[in-house]
């Protein structure tokens, strides 16, 4: 963490195509997050594409060690996934199960970090139920989500990043991520935390 005042935000989701709806709503949100006061890292769909399938017994790959350590360095995670058959993609799923090698830390898992929830689906039923289902994973990882969680209807709205988005889905997303930095900056950092336990 640079500052006190500066959280580390780390943003983490998208697709295997380039410049999906997903991945360009999750840098919008990252976005605001940063013009709120936050440091930003992206894990995109190209990323997690290269993290090999979780095992706990097998030794990290390069990739997987970054995401990992990013994550541990966190305050604040911003999640986005696509609606597939009415869930959690398995790409976002695969990354977020990597979460567990934080099991041992003394703020485990997601404990203490603010996580802003974005879901893009080409219909609202599978929006809906797939932030319904990554807001229950961020609470089995005891990570506290934000208020607002952003559900897109990509079959009536068009996301692309760099292009401004219709205002009620701006507005969705920026708050998402304005409320992942303002709670981070609240609350004691997680960063802080750990040097304190293992200084």
């Amino acid at each position: 963490m640079e500052s006190a005042t500066q959280p580390y935000i780390v943003g983490l989701g998208g697709t295997l195509r380039r410049g999906s709806s997903t991945e360009s709503a999750l840098r919008i949100a990252l976005d605001e997050a940063r013009a709120a006061g936050a440091r930003t890292e992206l894990f995109g769909g190209d990323d997690l594409a290269r993290l090999p399938m979780y095992d706990p017994e097998s030794e990290n790959v390069d990739e997987a060690v970054r995401l990992v350590e990013s994550l541990r360095r966190a305050d604040g995670v911003i999640i986005a996934s696509p609606g597939y058959h009415g869930s959690v993609s398995g790409l976002v799923k695969n990354a977020l199960d990597y979460i567990e090698d934080l099991r041992e830390d003394a703020s485990p898992y997601l404990s203490g970090r603010s996580v802003g929830c974005v879901t893009t689906a080409y219909g609202w039923q599978a929006a809906v139920t797939t932030l319904q289902t990554l807001r229950s994973i961020v609470h089995a990882l005891r990570g506290w989500p934000t208020p607002l969680g952003a559900a897109i209807n990509s079959a009536t709205t068009r996301i692309a990043y760099g292009e401004e988005p219709e205002d009620r889905v701006g507005f969705q997303l920026r708050t998402v991520g304005r409320e992942v930095c303002m709670r981070s900056l609240a609350a004691p950092s997680v960063t802080s935390g750990l040097a304190a336990t293992t200084g």
